[in-house]
């Protein structure tokens, strides 16, 4: 199904969709799960990606992207129950239709009884380590991440 942008029209599915998921992998044992991108050494993240034009909820994004980009299966895989919206990077907009600026982030959090290996897709990342809450919300590159994180602490 391809859902009609804020201007009324059908995009076309050369371009990626501005609705993407964030999935916080965290242990019980206080570690979160962070992965380096392949494209930019600098930039950490927690499972990330955009819905496929023809997925319908977020909900299949999240369990595809962490199968994915860490071999996980989304066993408890928890909605965390919020949504962001924000302004797309300027070295990733062409990666979007030209007339779209911001991109709408959905939130989940999947919870391990402790540290695993992780099998990561070469093409998205080079490296995956775990790090304290702290030291993830400090390392990660987005602000959606970092409050993701720092969130999932709290409840911790």
């Amino acid at each position: 199904m391809t859902r009609p942008t804020q201007q009324g029209h059908i995009p076309t599915k050369k371009f990626k969709r501005p609705e993407s998921v964030l999935v916080v992998v965290y242990t019980l044992t206080g570690k979160v799960l962070l992965l380096r991108r392949a494209d930019d050494p600098g930039f950490w993240q927690s499972v990330t990606g955009s819905l496929e034009w023809e997925e319908t909820r977020p909900r299949q994004a999240a369990v595809r992207e962490l199968r994915e980009e860490t071999g996980l299966a989304a066993t408890g895989l928890q909605d965390a129950g919020w949504v962001n919206r924000y302004a797309i990077m300027p070295q990733w907009r062409a990666r979007y239709a030209p007339e779209t600026r911001e991109n709408t982030e959905h939130a989940y959090f999947l919870a391990l009884p402790s540290e695993r290996d992780i099998t990561i897709n070469p093409a998205e990342h080079a490296e995956y380590a775990w790090y304290t809450f702290d030291e993830a919300a400090a390392k990660v590159a987005s602000w959606t991440n970092r409050e993701a994180i720092l969130k999932v602490k709290e409840r911790y």
